[in-house]
């Protein structure tokens, strides 16, 4: 059974529930350790988590209905980008009085490593053969005569 379901939006639709929980705890450990500030910090974190997520999720497939070049652009592009907007935003919050970086860092890596792990998990078992389609006419045709043997 094929289907053309996009992997990096189902992938979105089955992790992205788990940053409400996510917020919640780094919002309590945060305050519990470091008042209010450091929940606020620890909060940014996780949504920035969420939306770079989101943001690689959503360019993946667009670029894959383009073509595996355009992927591969996209992908690496991306990701400088993507890790480019986070350090001007952890350079603008730093300027805030009530910012923490060491509990927006202690929420940001571990978010970070619990969603490829999830990523991973949900990728190395049946979800990655059932959502991965490619149709007959996508595949190039030979240019060479078949041999027989």
């Amino acid at each position: 059974m094929t289907t053309t379901v996009e992997p990096e939006r189902e992938l979105v639709r089955r992790l992205l529930p788990f940053a409400v929980p996510a917020l919640a705890i780094a919002a309590g450990a945060g305050a519990a350790i470091g008042g209010s500030g450091a929940a606020w910090s620890a909060s940014i974190a996780i949504v920035i988590v969420a939306l770079n997520f989101i943001a690689h999720a959503g360019s993946m497939a667009w670029a894959a209905r383009i073509s595996p070049m355009i992927l591969m652009a996209v992908g690496l592009g991306g990701y400088v980008v993507r890790l480019a907007a986070f350090t001007v935003a952890l350079l603008l919050l730093d300027q805030l009085p009530w910012f923490s970086p060491l509990a927006f860092i202690a929420a940001f890596a571990p978010a970070t490593i619990a969603l490829l792990a999830l990523e991973m998990r949900l990728l190395a078992g049946r979800m990655q053969a059932d959502l991965w389609y490619f149709p007959e006419k996508s595949w190039p045709e030979r240019s060479s005569p078949e041999r027989t043997a």
